[in-house]
């Protein structure tokens, strides 16, 4: 999932893009509201972290501006004003979710996550599809069978993303552009690399491969879909 943070205090932005990363977030930091305005209308962001009082332009009129462009963004204000008609405000702009500072980061990403399961459509608590549930904080996926699964960085990057958008046709730079931040290098054939590891470690089937277009993740009654099996393992090694 990629997510924009418009935050100015370099003092907390820094920190907190990291916090961001580490929870499986590829993260792009933009300060200024002049310079944030046009960004999600260009670049097809997961979610956006929202300072209100920003250089510029106030993160309000910000929000305004991009509701009224029609970007559908979920948007998170994260701000010092905090009183109940400023929440209201926020709201009323088109905020989906308002957290006042100080904060927990804990509290911040329960909520991001909480935002990208409604937008994906699921209501439950954790991200469950086609018999996968996915732990976000443990960044593991549980299967069919119970078994918990632990998943490197960019596994569970594109793991969540698939699981988000079920049945969808993902092309290979639609991937690469919701799993990477703008500094990253995007090696073209990084999201092969990872679609391989994924499928041995959930089971062939779940990710299947459109020839020319991408990939899909399979429903459940998918009979391609097949548990995982776990390598012999070698008694010399």
């Amino acid at each position: 999932m990629r997510l924009l943070l418009i935050e100015d205090d370099i003092a907390l932005a820094e920190p907190l893009a990291q916090s961001l990363a580490r929870a499986g977030f590829a993260v792009d930091v933009l300060s200024d509201g002049l310079e944030a305005q046009p960004a999600p209308v260009f670049t097809d962001y997961d979610a956006i972290v929202l300072d209100l009082g920003l250089p510029g332009c106030p993160g309000l009129e910000l929000l305004r501006q991009w509701r009224a462009q029609g970007v559908t963004t979920p948007v998170l204000i994260l701000t010092a004003r905090n009183a109940w008609h400023e929440r209201v405000d926020g709201l009323k702009a088109g905020a989906d979710d308002y957290l006042g500072k100080p904060f927990h980061t804990e509290e911040l990403l329960a909520r991001l996550q909480a935002l990208l399961r409604r937008a994906a459509g699921q209501a439950r608590e954790c991200l469950s599809v086609a018999g996968l549930t996915l732990d976000e904080d443990r960044q593991e996926v549980r299967l069919t069978n119970g078994e918990a699964v632990a998943l490197t960085g960019m596994e569970f990057r594109l793991l969540r993303y698939l699981m988000c958008h079920p049945g969808k046709v993902l092309g290979k730079e639609a991937l690469t552009d919701h799993l990477y931040d703008q500094h990253n290098e995007r090696g073209s054939n990084l999201i092969e690399v990872y679609v391989r590891r994924l499928r041995e470690k959930i089971g062939a089937g779940y990710i299947r491969t459109q020839r020319g277009q991408g990939y899909r993740f399979g429903a459940l009654d998918n009979p391609l879909i097949k548990p995982a099996v776990n390598p012999p393992v070698n008694p010399t090694e």
